[in-house]
């Protein structure tokens, strides 16, 4: 992608009528309903209207006071705050392209993700040392207050790029995965759909705002049906507990769910007014699932996406949720398994990305000849289309000239008494190549015992599976959106088992 380029054109129109895709997706239950909370937080509540008109006063800011115009990169770093929306709506309105960061990132990490975007913007409160012109999030908002409340929307399209945000970096330098108005709507409209998000709705929102799972799926989701949200800066369980007896829907992360097992407050009662809990961004213990539905009488709705592509599958609203499985494909997106059962994890489909920004090769190497995205899992369709993510292909252990997949055997191990959860990795090994390697964390009051735990394994697996090693740790490393970073562990362990 050239850099400035967004495919928007100036129309002379007012911000009512203005062909701008994903402004009318996101705001366009809302305008039928402007006296409606769109989100509460501890700072207070902010209306859809109010919403739709702070948006529009930024747009005015980003324009007439800092330059930005359509095709421009805003970076932005902020604490988790309904303002934010609001700021991401302006840049819609504007035909930028938004570019959330991490809110951990060092000031290291920043920069260079800075020096790739090269945005014209960034909006964070903390100075940092950087050619970037910057701006705090309270003086835009002091700035917008003097602005009308109607702006002229850029007119965008299904191919105007909407946002841009990095993937992980855990196999090297991050990349920008350029999303486009048509990703983004697509992906509200079919979730909204499949799921049964309507304007009733009440979401308990404990997500970020600069990951795909909190912004374009649990926030986005929220808006383009007209619902509303209650804010949580973090995952307190004693207040997600009590917000549940006014809302409807939760969007979480199993460390989520988990915590709110470890309460005994957590009861059956105190979910009757919930209608669905959505897990997703990282796997799910079967076990979780069990002891969720026999606390709650409810099924965890588990569903598979990606930075790149938004969602991919999902279990159904109605119908069999299988534990171990993220579901079949979404309406209108194909899913195959190719080079065998477990294979190759492709997507194709209105929800898949154009391209990494300033990558053009990696659209060949990325993508197949015939358009699937290749992305990087290792899974297995069942007879019904449920697809079963084994793992990522980089975290395939390769040991004496066999495969194994790490989830396999995670998902016995975690079922042997006095395990909490594992991580299986492999770690370099002179005579295998990679020696099959478990970390494990044990449940509360247990030790346990490697002999013990190889005997097990004896029983359940093929002799070239059975770990070299077993590392007892109190807890496996994670990300912001509780991934487990096997990258660290592979690190770590090696480190340890050599003695370093």
């Amino acid at each position: 992608m050239a850099r400035g380029h967004s495919g928007c054109r100036v129309t002379a129109r007012t911000g009512s009528d203005a062909k701008n895709l994903l402004l009318a997706t996101l705001l366009g239950a809302g305008r039928h309903t402007p006296d409606k909370v769109a989100m509460t937080s501890a700072s207070g509540s902010m209306t859809y209207g109010q919403l739709d008109a702070l948006s529009a006063q930024l747009a005015h800011v980003l324009v007439d006071l800092h330059g930005v115009s359509r095709g421009d990169r805003v970076a932005v770093q902020l604490a988790k705050r309904p303002e934010v929306l609001a700021l991401n709506i302006a840049c819609a309105r504007v035909g930028a392209i938004y570019v959330p960061l991490n809110s951990s990132y060092t000031d290291r990490e920043v920069a260079d993700l800075l020096d790739d975007a090269a945005p014209v913007l960034l909006v964070r409160d903390e100075v940092i040392n950087h050619t970037t012109p910057r701006v705090g999030i309270g003086d835009l908002l002091i700035g917008s207050s003097g602005f009308e409340t109607i702006f002229e929307d850029e007119e965008c399209g299904v191919h105007t790029p909407a946002a841009m945000l990095f993937t992980s970096g855990t196999t090297g330098r991050p990349k920008g995965a350029v999303l486009s108005h048509a990703n983004l709507s697509f992906g509200c409209h079919t979730l909204n759909d499949v799921w049964g998000i309507t304007s009733d709705d009440v979401l308990v929102h404990v997500l970020p705002l600069f990951h795909v799972h909190g912004l374009f799926v649990a926030a986005y989701c929220s808006l383009s049906s007209g619902a509303t949200m209650r804010f949580h800066d973090g995952f307190n369980v004693g207040e997600v507990l009590g917000a549940f007896a006014e809302s409807t829907l939760m969007m979480g992360v199993p460390t989520h769910y988990t915590r709110l097992l470890d309460d005994e407050r957590f009861t059956a009662q105190r979910t009757a007014k919930m209608r669905l809990f959505v897990s997703g961004s990282a796997p799910m213990l079967r076990s979780t699932h069990e002891e969720f539905f026999a606390r709650t009488g409810q099924r965890i709705l588990e569903r598979y996406g990606m930075t790149e592509t938004g969602m991919i599958t999902s279990n159904p609203l109605y119908g069999e949720r299988k534990p171990g499985t993220v579901g079949p494909a979404l309406p209108g997106v194909e899913v195959r398994v190719t080079g065998g059962s477990p294979g190759a994890v492709e997507v194709r489909g209105p929800n898949v990305f154009a391209e990494y920004w300033n990558r053009p090769q990696l659209r060949t190497s990325e993508f197949t000849p015939d358009g699937f995205f290749k992305t990087g899992d290792v899974g297995v369709l069942d007879d019904d289309g449920y697809l079963e993510i084994v793992g990522r292909s980089r975290d395939l252990i390769i040991t004496g000239g066999l495969n194994v997949y790490p989830k396999e055997l995670e998902q016995v191990i975690d079922e042997f008494p006095g395990v909490l959860e594992s991580a299986v990795i492999g770690v370099p090994d002179a005579d295998f190549g990679e020696a099959v390697t478990a970390v494990v964390v044990a449940q509360p009051g247990v030790a346990l015992d490697e002999s013990e735990l190889r005997e097990r394994a004896q029983a359940s697996m093929a002799s070239f599976k059975i770990p070299k090693s077993f590392v007892f740790v109190s807890e496996l490393p994670r990300n912001t959106m509780g991934k487990v970073e096997k990258a660290r562990l592979r690190v770590d362990v090696a480190q340890l088992l050599r003695g370093d």
